[in-house]
């Protein structure tokens, strides 16, 4: 399961970008909007809407968004509680961010009733971190009608780059077995 089996489908969260942004549209991280300002308040409130309807371990994890829209996504996520022996933040956790992300944007902007699946996830960790917030910017690098790719960045608290990632995500016709889509929230 990826975190976009946590968030609704696609037709119940209405996109950013005045009307949808289509899949199969490559953006190239431009913004669509003609006042800057109305997108990023639309962003805001589409990150509360999916916020509403985290997966277990986004809440587990404390991993909140506080920007999305199908082109990018940005989020936080508490370094305490999320460590590993050691006391630095553990490599899982800013992967698991990083697929939060890409795997929600994927779904934001995939056909009604479709199943979005992450089949390729990879990371590279540049520095360590022990306490704050981490920071993480998705922006979508390929947008098609059966692959997304989201470059994603992850910083710490004065900005300095503490792991990078790339996840591609397969669009699939349909729910799979088991979908949490008929649950009461």
């Amino acid at each position: 399961m990826t975190a976009a089996d946590a968030v609704p489908a696609a037709d119940d969260i209405a996109p950013s970008q005045g009307g949808g942004g289509g899949v199969g549209r490559d953006h190239g991280g431009r913004d669509d909007a003609a006042n800057g300002d109305v997108a990023g308040a639309a962003a805001v409130r589409l990150a509360a809407q999916v916020n509403a309807a985290r997966g277990e371990i986004e809440q587990r994890m404390g991993i909140l968004l506080t920007e999305a829209s199908p082109e990018r996504l940005v989020a936080t996520m508490p370094v305490e509680g999320n460590r590993q022996p050691y006391g630095l933040l553990h490599g899982g956790a800013s992967v698991v961010l990083a697929e939060t992300l890409g795997s929600v944007g994927a779904t934001l902007d995939a056909p009604p009733g479709s199943t979005v699946v992450g089949i390729e996830i990879n990371a590279s960790h540049h520095r360590s971190t022990t306490s704050g917030t981490v920071t993480a910017i998705a922006t979508r690098i390929r947008g098609g009608r059966t692959l997304v790719t989201y470059d994603i960045w992850i910083t710490d608290d004065a900005g300095r780059v503490t792991c990078t990632s790339r996840l591609t995500c397969m669009i699939r016709s349909g729910r799979p077995t088991g979908s949490r889509e008929s649950e009461p929230n």
